[in-house]
């Protein structure tokens, strides 16, 4: 009975032991002599590095950061600068930094052009600053936080000439064409043509306009000529 008195005693006061180790070793926020400042600096910098829990952004249209390099901008003529969008017309719209929408786009019949992520852009009537503007704003609203964005004409609406010519029909439109460098394009005068003047129809935003005007008349994008047949 002694020797086992004896052992239970040895045993209970091993136990106490390590119980009282452990509590002397336990680690805490505050250390001694931190060297921020004690155990406020040592409180803040535990909390500071306990880690935040992440969320998940809601979902939403997809930002897409604009790169830092934009390259140089784009030169648009000075008659490029006053002209208005229509139907017909061809544009290189670039995006700087952004590959995908950097493209070419033609204005449809119904006055719009189609680009990725944005959708359908009205174009017409607009000049092509103003256009680069529209497609700035749209792709500002929810895609890309920065869009750089310039257009320019890469080719322009047809024109239209009729009448006693050679051959009428639809041609491509060359800046600063008169009526006459149309009618040569179109195969020249028919034997039968009135040659001092034609009818020339230009629609604008202002609306359309008809009048009777020398060969030499400057001509425009979509413009209409007509010439005439003479009677003698």
């Amino acid at each position: 009975m002694r020797t086992v008195r004896a052992f239970g005693s040895v045993v209970a006061a091993v136990l106490s032991a390590v119980a009282l180790s452990g509590c002397m070793h336990r680690p805490g926020p505050v250390a001694s002599g931190h060297p921020q400042g004690g155990a406020i600096a040592a409180l803040r910098n535990s909390f500071a590095s306990t880690a935040r829990p992440h969320y998940a952004p809601a979902p939403g249209p997809r930002v897409i950061p604009a790169r830092a390099a934009y390259g140089p901008r784009m030169t648009v003529p000075a008659y490029d600068s006053d002209y208005r969008l229509d139907a017909g017309d061809k544009l290189r719209v670039v995006v700087y930094g952004q590959e995908g929408l950097t493209n070419s786009y033609a204005v449809g019949a119904s006055g719009a052009i189609t680009m990725p992520l944005i959708g359908s852009v009205q174009a017409r009537g607009l000049t092509p600053a103003q256009l680069a503007s529209r497609v700035a704003d749209r792709l500002r609203n929810g895609y890309i936080r920065e869009p750089y964005v310039a257009a320019e004409i890469e080719a322009y609406r047809p024109f239209f000439i009729l009448g006693e010519v050679a051959a009428p029909g639809q041609y491509p439109y060359v800046p600063n064409m008169t009526a006459e460098s149309a009618v040569a394009i179109a195969g020249g005068f028919s034997p039968r043509a009135k040659r001092d003047s034609v009818t020339l129809t230009h629609t604008s935003s202002a609306g359309t306009m008809r009048a009777v005007v020398p060969p030499a008349t400057p001509i425009n994008p979509g413009d209409t000529i007509v010439v005439g047949e003479r009677w003698f």
